[in-house]
């Protein structure tokens, strides 16, 4: 991952300030959405790249550890290796999850025993209502916190913009979030109803560079639920590319929350590679 955010004191007149356009962000989002997307070899090679963006999660309440190793062995080898051959390619812990309303206290201690047990990213949850209620300074202290915990490993915040009530929150939780030192700002844990939609990740994604621009640290950005298709991923690519450019258009600064995004993938490399939709015993573990 990219290096550390120091984070910022909290500048307050900036976060009250700040409003967001809501009609002019649906008509980009639209616009994206509605662009003609790659062809070809240049779609397999972007679909390589958005391969190398997932965090491959399991969010299931009956997970086992058969079902980890499975999920981890997959990550190991995303895509077949005779199908990366014959495109010339090499070798390829949550806290308040879901509603970020356990008790601060359980939600830091729960950091320090995963940063002990040696997690290196820790993904928190910040408490809607903070947001909801205008309490930025409250919120900041305590995204402060989270950090603290966090020691030497990096910290994705989660906002939950399903939950935020506007925007214009979107866009105030994710600097404030960025000011108390998040990695990572990330739309949502994929198990609120609303997730990461195109016009929240264009909120996200300039308020990331806002921050950038004033304060010259890159922070990165992570949509998560609801995505699972490859067109979708093209999608997402091209947004990033272009609202906060190719620099981040790496696993270092990009990341797609996803459990079923990378089989569908694996199938489009699949025809693409063979000339033939792949039957289910091609593709077991997709």
């Amino acid at each position: 991952m990219s290096g550390r955010n120091p984070g910022t004191d909290l500048d307050l007149a900036w976060i009250s300030r700040a409003q967001v356009n809501q009609p002019a962000v649906l008509r980009r989002a639209e616009q994206i959405q509605t662009r003609r997307t790659v062809k070809k070899d240049w779609q397999a090679a972007w679909l390589l790249r958005a391969v190398t963006c997932i965090d491959l999660t399991t969010l299931s309440g009956d997970d086992t550890p058969s079902n980890i190793h499975r999920l981890c062995f997959k990550a190991k080898r995303p895509i077949r290796d005779d199908l990366l051959q014959e495109l010339k390619v090499e070798d390829l812990v949550a806290t308040g999850f879901p509603a970020g309303q356990t008790p601060l206290k359980t939600r830091l201690e729960e950091v320090r025993l995963a940063v002990e047990d040696g997690a290196s990213e820790i993904d928190i949850v910040i408490n809607r209502t903070l947001a909801l209620t205008g309490q930025w300074e409250a919120l900041y202290k305590e995204i402060r916190l989270f950090r603290q915990a966090c020691g030497d490993a990096h910290m994705k915040t989660i906002l939950g913009i399903g939950e935020l009530g506007s925007l214009t929150n979107v866009y105030r939780a994710s600097l404030v979030a960025m000011m108390a030192g998040s990695d990572f700002i990330k739309t949502s844990t994929g198990k609120e109803g609303v997730n990461a939609t195109y016009p929240v990740a264009l909120v996200m994604a300039r308020a990331i560079r806002d921050f950038y621009w004033k304060t010259g640290t890159k922070v990165g950005f992570k949509p998560a639920g609801g995505i699972r298709s490859a067109k979708e991923a093209l999608v997402w690519l091209s947004l990033i590319k272009e609202e906060l450019g190719d620099e981040w258009l790496n696993a270092q600064l990009f990341r797609i929350g996803a459990s079923s995004l990378l089989g569908d993938i694996e199938r489009q490399i699949y025809h693409h590679v063979t000339g033939r939709y792949a039957a289910h015993h091609d593709l077991p573990m997709a």
